[in-house]
């Protein structure tokens, strides 16, 4: 393993404090990142978008810190995963909820929340544990993580806006708890990124085959996946069950730094800038890591559990903040920078 300096010219995030735990009754679904979404909006509004035990789908205006909506029993059982994708085309903001134990995704326009499409029993085999939305030439596709138990085989799927199945990837007997798209705009070629049970992989989208395996012995399993562009090099991030980072060279799959975290399982990873990751830790903390010299530079305490799922956000009052979510009764909390 060649350990290398991935970035230049470091500018080391300022010190975070806890701002305060803004929700009252948000649920986080244990082992699964994207708890929550939080992001701006089309028309200009900080949005976080989260679900409660109760089952109901919560949006919230992050700027004046009150409730826009309440979607009430969104989902017929828990709702474990909450994520957010723009619509360019359309000039819409998309949310993807999921309820993993009986397979059920939903698709919901911001705009008006109106719940777009339902697709029931999404897998035959086991759980829904992650879905992404891609664009691909003004269309846009649900792409369905598949979970492989029992001996059987489940394909990911691609499905269009009228629920039709356009396309099946095959994918090992494994279990994918996070699937992610990724464009390489220098190179015009979309991509599908797993988190599964012992590799991460991406895929070429277009000629639907097996682009690369990302593999370290006994890597565990991995729950998030981000990527990081620098220097004319795309590099591939991602946390595992072992406590681990891993930073990989995504065309050649090299790996270029593992830097140890924790003791137990990391989950939700997110980039403060192209030098810094925040990482959420199952022991409570959120590290922050420097990419270039791997190294933990700081750790924020303040969660009562693990903690699942970590965002940055741009606040206009509060500037650079953080967002993260624990579980049960952890609620989601913000983090702002402690000279304010």
């Amino acid at each position: 393993m060649s350990i290398i300096n991935l970035i230049n010219n470091e500018r080391r995030p300022p010190n975070l404090k806890l701002y305060s735990e803004i929700t009252k009754n948000s649920y986080g679904c244990f082992d699964l990142d994207n708890t929550f979404a939080a992001f701006k909006s089309v028309s200009e509004y900080l949005f976080l978008v989260y679900s409660t035990k109760s089952k109901s789908l919560i949006c919230y205006d992050l700027i004046k810190f009150q409730l826009i909506i309440e979607i009430k029993h969104a989902h017929n059982i828990y709702i474990t995963n909450v994520r957010h994708f723009l619509d360019e085309k359309n000039k819409r903001d998309l949310i993807i909820s999921i309820s993993d134990r009986n397979n059920n995704l939903k698709l919901w326009n911001v705009n008006n929340w109106e719940c777009i499409i339902e697709i029931s029993n999404v897998n035959n085999n086991g759980f829904l544990c992650s879905a992404c939305l891609l664009n691909e030439k003004d269309n846009i596709y649900i792409i369905s993580s598949n979970c492989n138990m029992h001996g059987e085989t489940e394909k990911i799927k691609v499905f269009d806006l009228e629920k039709n199945i356009i396309k099946e990837i095959n994918d090992s007997d494994e279990k994918i708890y996070f699937i992610d798209s990724y464009y390489d705009k220098q190179n015009d070629k979309l991509y599908l990124l797993t988190g599964n049970m012992n590799y991460i992989k991406s895929y070429d989208y277009n000629q639907n085959n097996l682009f690369n395996r990302y593999f370290e012995n006994e890597s565990g399993v991995h729950i998030s996946i981000i990527t990081n562009f620098q220097n004319n090099l795309l590099t591939l991030i991602e946390s595992c069950s072992h406590g681990f980072i891993r930073i990989w060279n995504f065309q050649s799959a090299e790996l270029l730094n593992k830097i140890k975290v924790d003791n137990d399982w990391i989950f939700g990873i997110c980039l403060w800038d192209e030098n810094y990751a925040l990482v959420a830790c199952k022991f409570k903390k959120i590290k922050l890591i420097n990419l270039s010299k791997g190294i933990i530079e700081n750790v924020l305490d303040g969660h009562n559990s693990g903690i699942f799922t970590i965002k940055k956000i741009i606040h206009p009052y509060l500037g650079e903040c953080i967002l993260s979510q624990g579980y049960e009764k952890d609620q989601i909390k913000l983090w702002i920078k402690s000279d304010k």
